[in-house]
């Protein structure tokens, strides 16, 4: 299953919750990962992480900070740009915009990765 143009693959397993759909060939979007993801995701050939997801959307849900724990335990570069389900401002596509140049290649997540997606369409990156 190839996520990352070029990148050493590693094809999904059924235990995994890790989907990622690729968007371009630097960005895939998922829904939202747990820490135990991380290290499938750099196995996948994702470079860094760019969580769209803000904290406390739901009970149960990972926080930013343990997703960032598990890439940082891994020197995997993560930016946390949480999206509102309300709207995306300029303020937010400038930050993905200048993440985009900065870490390809990306998977970015969110509660179902539509946030991450509109975000990329928003920005213009191929």
């Amino acid at each position: 299953c190839p996520y990352i143009e070029g990148a050493r693959q590693r094809p999904l397993t059924h235990s995994s919750s890790i989907q990622p759909y690729p968007v371009s060939s630097t960005l895939s979007v998922s829904p939202q990962i747990s820490p135990d993801d991380v290290i499938q995701a750099q196995n996948l050939g994702f470079q860094s992480i760019i969580c769209n997801r803000p904290d406390g959307e739901e009970l149960g849900q990972p926080t930013f900070q343990e997703i960032e724990a598990a890439a940082n335990k891994i020197g995997l570069p993560i930016r946390y740009i949480p999206i509102s389900p309300v709207g995306i401002s300029e303020v937010d596509a400038t930050a993905f915009r200048t993440a985009m140049d900065d870490l390809p290649p990306i998977l970015a997540y969110c509660r179902s990765g539509t946030r991450s997606a509109t975000l990329w369409r928003l920005v213009g990156k191929s």
